[in-house]
């Protein structure tokens, strides 16, 4: 590549972020870092109607918790900000004015009551080539009633004049050549009565000034394409264009369509990366990395909901999808979101974790369910026993809770119906001779032959015993728990079930 890649992940600070948001946020970052360019994070807040106070920090941090941070940032500024595109309302109406200079754009000034009866009259009005001929803007007025408009700051917007009968053709970096018919698209508003671009206006001329050398965004913003096309072009800059890339869509799980918030909500399961409160209602929407998934795994199974490396390989650390990484391998299809496949990374990346990276979450989720431990050495023991056996991190909490606070509950009654005077003899007599000191295995085989001496069969009193020291049928070898529970606290565990089932 000839030009240093820049490229630019732009979300509106509107509310939580989407995991289609993320994707495109991480092909952005794996694009730049693959071809040692730059990452940069702008904040689209030009439409202050649906600006959220708190939605900047929240996308700042759910791409921190991803480990993709920017490059440039409001946070982290270079020397191409501001990095808010409110910070940059200046530079915008110069161009808006240019376009119109140059006959490209036009004074628009039909007031909302006039533009909502027009549309009342017309219910597929658009605002374009057969219809701006019967509207108030400056291509019916005359040039001096346009004139004392402007001077009395009459309100008005700026439309580009789309081209008739004209073809724009682009060559995007995963669907090839695309082209549009200049008829079928209206004359977008540009600049706001508040002197606001639009996001049409303003992400051509922020592009060109951050010098973006190429575009990742969602397939949704190809109908756009024509209208930032035709900008660059009208504004003089068409040689420095950058190169265009149309991500393909996450659909539904279950069917066609883009993944929603209410998909998530109707299926069971997160479509925000983090938790987002809604400062104005204080709804709750809940995210990934709350429900229990590693920053790891998420960005892993974003990556391959579009693309692949060309192989089998589906477990992917961040340097691998680095090094991996090519426009050529992203799909032009949607990719189906499935969250039975996105728990198995989970699982995958938990497995396969080391010890020592999950104590901290570990504990964090131990202490939000009341459970403190002090001793790491204690905690990375029983968490090396269960973590193949979490999908979750939250999955801890049920897996290894015991290990630390004896259970409150005892799901004794699947043992109940069968127990006899000889179990509770066996159980009495295998916690007054436990010896500790012996392993996992040694201590299996004395159960198994003090069973024996007791005309008991083992798997009579094994799941007997798994009861009393966990109070369910789950947990890792049985003798394991033994071990790390200690001779003292098992004596106990086993005396209180001996209570409750001799009562």
């Amino acid at each position: 590549m000839n030009k240093e890649v820049r490229v630019r992940f732009a979300p509106s600070p509107t509310g939580g972020l989407h995991l289609g948001g993320v994707r495109t946020a991480l092909f952005n970052y794996l694009f730049a870092k693959k071809h040692n360019g730059t990452f940069i994070l702008r904040v689209e807040d030009t439409d202050q109607t649906r600006f959220v106070e708190g939605a900047e920090e929240y996308i700042v941090d759910c791409l921190a918790w991803c480990g993709i941070a920017p490059d440039e940032s409001p946070q982290k500024p270079g020397a191409f900000g501001p990095y808010r595109q409110s910070e940059r309302k200046p530079s915008y109406r110069q161009y808006a004015e240019q376009l119109v200079n140059s006959g490209y754009a036009y004074y628009a000034f039909d007031t909302a009551e006039e533009l909502t009866a027009k549309r009342a009259q017309e219910p597929n009005f658009l605002y374009g080539q057969k219809s701006r001929m019967q509207m108030r803007n400056s291509l019916t007025l005359t040039q001096s009633e346009v004139s004392e408009l402007l001077a009395q700051n009459a309100p008005h917007v700026i439309r580009i004049k789309m081209p008739a009968n004209e073809q724009v053709t682009f060559t995007d970096m995963i669907r090839g050549e695309v082209t549009f018919d200049t008829n079928l698209v209206d004359d977008k508003v540009l600049l706001k009565a508040d002197g606001m671009p639009t996001y049409h206006l303003a992400v051509v001329v922020d592009d060109r000034a951050m010098q973006i050398s190429h575009i990742f965004r969602g397939e949704e913003w190809l109908p756009s394409a024509p209208i930032h096309l035709l900008l660059w072009e009208y504004l003089g800059w068409g040689d420095e264009m950058p190169n265009w890339a149309h991500l393909p869509l996450i659909l539904k799980p279950d069917g066609n369509g883009k993944l929603s918030k209410r998909d998530g909500d109707r299926l069971g399961f997160p479509v925000y990366a983090m938790n987002w409160t809604d400062p104005k209602t204080g709804d709750l929407t809940k995210g990934f990395k709350e429900l229990g998934f590693m920053p790891e795994a998420f960005v892993n199974l974003l990556a391959l909901l579009g693309w692949n490396d060309g192989t089998d390989k589906e477990i992917f650390t961040l340097n691998e999808l680095i090094d991996s990484f090519s426009v050529e391998r992203i799909s032009k299809a949607g990719a189906k979101f499935d969250f039975e496949k996105a728990k198995w990374f989970n699982h995958e990346w938990i497995k396969n974790s080391p010890v020592e990276q999950l104590i901290a979450n570990v504990q964090t989720e131990l202490s939000s369910a009341g459970i403190t431990v002090t001793d790491g050495e204690k905690l990375a023991t029983a968490i090396a026993l269960v973590k193949d056996r979490c999908t979750l991190l939250s999955d801890f909490v049920s897996q290894l809770g015991y290990f630390f606070v004896a259970p409150q509950d005892y799901d004794i009654s699947a043992i109940a119906p069968k127990w006899t005077a000889e179990k509770t003899n066996f159980f009495e007599t295998f916690a007054q001779t436990l010896n500790i000191d012996a392993s996992a295995a040694e201590l299996e085989t004395e159960f198994k032959a003090l069973a024996e001496s007791k005309s008991l069969k083992a798997g009579e009193v094994m799941l007997p015993l798994r009861m009393m020291l966990v109070g369910g049928k789950f947990g890792p070898g049985v003798f394991d728990i033994v071990k790390f529970l200690g001779k003292e606290e098992t004596q106990k565990r086993i005396a209180y079930c001996l209570s409750k089932l001799n009562a």
